[in-house]
């Protein structure tokens, strides 16, 4: 990912998020530091960041989950009896 210095980003702003658009993030820095990221909003997530259903079949979820906690959830909206 290409890093970018602010001043040349306030000169070609429209052009510079027309290639964000496009898929082609950036950074911007200031003083040579970097700041923050630019990309499409709809950009899909980078792969291996997050992996869906890895613990599939390692725990049951009861199909009333409240029965269990029924008094205590009772006690934190009225207070114990």
């Amino acid at each position: 990912m290409r890093t970018i210095d602010i001043h040349e980003v306030k000169t070609h702003l429209s052009r510079l998020v027309d290639e964000a658009e496009q898929g082609d993030s950036f950074i911007i820095a200031k003083a040579g530091k970097p700041k923050v990221i630019v990309k499409r909003i709809d950009a899909p997530p980078k792969k291996g960041k997050r992996r869906l259903g890895f613990m599939k079949g390692l725990y049951t979820v009861l199909d009333d989950i409240k029965t269990p906690f029924a008094k205590e959830i009772e006690e934190m909206f009225y207070g114990a009896k």
